[in-house]
């Protein structure tokens, strides 16, 4: 008896958000507010991808960690008229962009990179973002009571289930998401022993390449291959101008190995020319989520993955 020939079906793309540190909203509220920017970015760059993802909601996966890591929650209602704000716009004013080149974030950015290399500086730091980025991590490196732990399989959990179906994933790492999200990579490949791969990694104002960081990362006391995650196909590392968060704004040099051990087909840097416009109550923030997700150039990216070039 012959078979039937078996039809093709496409794979299913799918989305996975790590934010970054601090509480967030509700988790159904906040990745209402992500989708929305993440969707009006693609829009700006690709109507038809941006139409094709926000016809898939349930495509577009939040990593909701920072309640467990923080014991609770924080309302979304002081963001939600920035949000809708930054939606309405097309980009920096005249005003933002030099605020955001300024010599006072270049003045910053110098103490920062000292601070890196000596952490004993770090309380001293001008930025309270920044400082409260470093001493954040540091307490998910420490690892107290098996938070990192705990905050790895919020992300594993899901992550394992798509790779076991088969499904092309984007991940994105914002901030101390990108941290989160590498180290658990790292820990699929080299301790639970996957070996399927992630698509794509998308890193945005990330600070794996502080000193500060990658001396704690998992792997780090490895050597050779055993260094680094063996299941990314590509990774794009975007950092916006004047973001502090994103000390080293290039991280294809810092991971450059990972090519050379044959771990990774891709790994490059848009650091060029990106604005992120989100603004609230205290001001610029060239930091946020939201701003990141809504930029064109991330829109881009995001387009040009689920298109599948």
């Amino acid at each position: 008896m012959l078979s039937s020939p078996r039809v093709a079906t496409a794979t299913t793309n799918r989305i996975i958000f790590v934010p970054g540190k601090n509480p967030k909203p509700p988790a159904a509220e906040y990745r209402e507010q992500l989708f929305r920017c993440l969707v009006h970015g693609v829009g700006r760059a690709d109507p038809d991808a941006a139409h094709a993802i926000e016809s898939a909601p349930d495509r577009f996966t939040l990593i909701p960690w920072n309640a467990l890591y923080y014991g609770g929650e924080k309302p979304l209602g002081p963001d939600r008229p920035w949000i809708d704000a930054l939606l309405t716009r097309t980009g920096p004013t005249e005003d933002e962009v030099r605020e955001a080149l300024s010599w006072r974030r270049k003045a910053a950015w110098a103490m920062i990179s000292v601070a890196d290399l000596l952490p004993i500086l770090i309380p001293l730091l001008p930025d309270p973002a920044v400082k409260s980025t470093i001493q954040e991590t540091a307490r998910y490196f420490a690892d107290a009571d098996g938070i990192g732990t705990r905050v790895r399989e919020m992300l594993k959990a899901p992550l394992r289930g798509m790779m076991e179906r088969g499904e092309r994933v984007l991940l994105i790492g914002h901030s101390m998401g990108s941290v989160i999200a590498y180290d658990a990579l790292w820990e699929l490949w080299h301790v639970a022993g996957r070996r399927e791969r992630i698509d794509t990694f998308l890193t945005t104002g990330s600070p794996l390449g502080m000193h500060f960081a990658q001396k704690r990362l998992l792997g780090a006391r490895e050597r050779g291959a055993r260094k680094y995650p063996g299941n990314i196909r590509h990774w794009l590392n975007i950092a916006a101008q004047g973001d502090l968060a994103a000390l080293d704004a290039t991280l294809s040099d810092d991971y450059a190995p990972m090519r050379s051990f044959g771990q990774i087909e891709k790994i490059a840097d848009i650091d060029s020319g990106i604005f992120n416009y989100f603004r609230n109550a205290e001001g610029l923030n060239v930091h946020r989520s939201y701003g990141y997700l809504a930029n064109p150039r991330v829109g881009e990216v995001i387009a040009k993955w689920w298109r599948g070039d």
